[in-house]
């Protein structure tokens, strides 16, 4: 809801130069998102298998090159959050196609809430976390629910936490410098070949989150060496881009009145792909935080913690780089202090992927469906090759149950 009423006061205040309602919408906006991406981040880093199954699962047939999920699970969220910015920007495209203003139409204000209200109840009809089984059979949560007042200290606790710590820095600027990117399209492009960048650089986002997680899931080695081998890949994609990005920096400045060039300017496609590569290089930035906060547990609870430091966080440093944006900074200094910061930022992170265990089983209590009754299960549909269930390890004079489960399966 906070992203609708947000659209919305953005739209006032094209029309009616609103600045009340952007700056409470914005508060709005804040609030809820913070919600939202904290059970995003929930869901993308603890429904997803970790590296090795325990021994249920391997007598159960299932093999080990099954469980590389965790880079996977991000690839998709992702690639399908990217793709709603590539139809939103197809959409603008097509509205925008013949038009040379330097604002958006009304039309495309409309058709942005319109698929922002339906998103609100479409959201519905994700499974919830208590009828999840992971295809090795463990369950991703059987907790219950704690008070407000220790939720909060164990909030406060990842401050604690020195591997949290130490990933600050990436966490800080994983979104700082989306104010530089999107000033600098504003100022660079009109409103139709801005709603072509947009499209360009969300496919960027895709095709970047695609090579991360098959980085992540499918090079060799254990899970501490293929998040080694994704750092490699993240330094070496922010060394390239972001010294293309110096190069195009250098032939305007802030302090000209805006450009405002057309696609059908032949120098405004070297700009466009570097936009695109930008947006490449982010996704796997932002795939390679994610890996590493997911492979220090599989406690959703804990995982919804992380993901809220993580956007608590990120959100300080992005409030920062617009509020120097704000202040009329040169471009060049917001793209340098945004390009050290992530720099300085992979250090730290190598730190916590030498400590990366390759699993998490042994050390946390992990549920299997072959540890439960059935009633304990709630209905939750059972992966392939869990259909039929005999417990032989109840408690003695318990009865034995057994399951059938009719149900789709609903596996990760």
């Amino acid at each position: 809801m906070g992203y609708s009423i947000y659209l919305g006061s953005l739209w006032a205040y094209q029309t009616h130069r609103t600045n009340a309602f952007v700056i409470v919408a914005g508060a709005i906006l804040g609030f809820t998102a913070a919600m939202l991406w904290a059970a995003q981040g929930a869901i993308m880093m603890s429904y997803p298998m970790e590296v090795r199954f325990n021994t249920k699962a391997q007598s159960a047939g299932f093999s080990d090159t099954l469980q590389k999920d965790k880079g996977r699970s991000f690839s998709l969220f992702w690639t399908v959050f990217s793709l709603g910015g590539v139809l939103g920007g197809a959409i603008t495209l097509g509205i925008e196609y013949k038009s040379k203003l330097s604002a958006v139409s009304t039309g495309v204000y409309l058709v942005f809430l319109i698929i922002m209200l339906t998103a609100i109840v479409t959201s519905w009809l994700i499974l919830p976390p208590n009828l999840v089984v992971r295809k090795d059979g463990t369950l991703v949560e059987l907790e219950a629910s704690i008070s407000m007042k220790q939720e909060a200290k164990e909030f406060f606790r990842l401050f604690t936490d020195y591997r949290m710590l130490l990933l600050f820095p990436m966490c800080f600027t994983s979104n700082y410098f989306y104010a530089y990117q999107g000033s600098i399209i504003a100022h660079y492009f009109n409103a139709r070949s801005r709603a072509l960048s947009s499209l360009l650089t969300n496919l960027g986002a895709v095709l970047g989150a695609i090579f991360i997680g098959v980085v992540l899931d499918k090079t060799p080695g254990n899970r501490r060496r293929r998040a080694l081998t994704g750092l490699g890949c993240v330094l070496f994609l922010q060394l390239l881009v972001w010294s293309g990005g110096i190069g195009l920096q250098v032939q305007f400045k802030r302090t000209g009145p805006p450009m405002l060039r057309d696609w059908s300017d032949d120098k405004a496609w070297g700009t466009l792909l570097l936009l695109l590569s930008y947006y490449f290089a982010d996704a796997c930035y932002q795939g390679l935080a994610y890996y590493i906060i997911a492979s220090l547990t599989n406690d959703s609870f804990r995982l919804a913690r992380m993901a809220g430091f993580y956007k608590g966080i990120q959100s300080a440093g992005a409030a920062i780089s617009f509020a120097m944006d704000a202040v009329k900074t040169p471009y060049l200094t917001e793209l340098i202090v945004s390009w050290a910061l992530i720099l300085f930022s992979l250090p730290f992170a190598l730190i916590v992927i030498l400590k990366i265990k390759e699993s998490n089983y042994g050390e946390e209590d992990t549920h299997h469906v072959e540890d439960l009754k059935a009633s304990e299960l709630g209905g939750a549909a059972l992966p392939e090759g869990h259909h039929e269930l005999h417990y032989d390890d109840t408690p003695k004079g318990a009865e034995t149950a057994e399951i059938e489960t009719a149900s789709p399966v609903a596996r990760v």
